[in-house]
């Protein structure tokens, strides 16, 4: 139907778009953004090998929900990666992992719940409308723990 073409004629604000219209609904978002890090850690009264010190390169995939701003963004992705980096990483990259966290056993079911927290924490004192919907965290790239908003309400 569309053939390829060359933009010749970038478009332009309050030429060929104005403002008002940068905005499309007023319908809730998610937006998700994954980050990973390395960190060693065993577990306590646990008989496998991960009672043993170890480490993983973990994944964490954050969905994120909001209303769309006025050009039409619920939130920037830079703005959850400096949360990230500056709030949550800070604990959990190439460290061990039973000295940063609090006291817990470090397995996936708890930090999981950990980094929920945090992010949902810091995501409250940017914008009311936020909710972190689901927070997911991979220990193995065939292995992860969940945790959603509705979860962590009703408990």
């Amino acid at each position: 139907m569309f053939g390829f073409t060359i933009v010749e004629n970038l478009q332009k604000i309050n030429e060929d778009i104005q403002k008002h219209e940068l905005k499309y609904h007023n319908k809730r978002v998610l937006v998700s953004k994954e980050f990973t890090f390395d960190a060693a850690h065993h577990l306590h009264c646990y008989e496998g090998k991960c009672k043993n010190l170890h480490g993983h390169t973990y994944k964490v995939v954050f969905g994120i929900s909001g209303y769309t701003d006025d050009i039409g963004l619920v939130i920037d992705f830079g703005d959850i990666k400096s949360i990230w980096k500056e709030k949550i990483e800070v604990y959990l990259d190439h460290r061990y992992l039973n000295d940063t966290l609090p006291n817990m056993n470090t397995t996936a079911e708890n930090m999981v719940v950990w980094i929920y927290e945090k992010m949902q924490e810091a995501l409250s004192n940017e914008r009311e409308d936020y909710r972190v919907e689901f927070v997911k965290l991979y220990e193995t790239p065939t292995s992860y723990a969940e945790v959603r908003r509705e979860w962590m309400q009703s408990e």
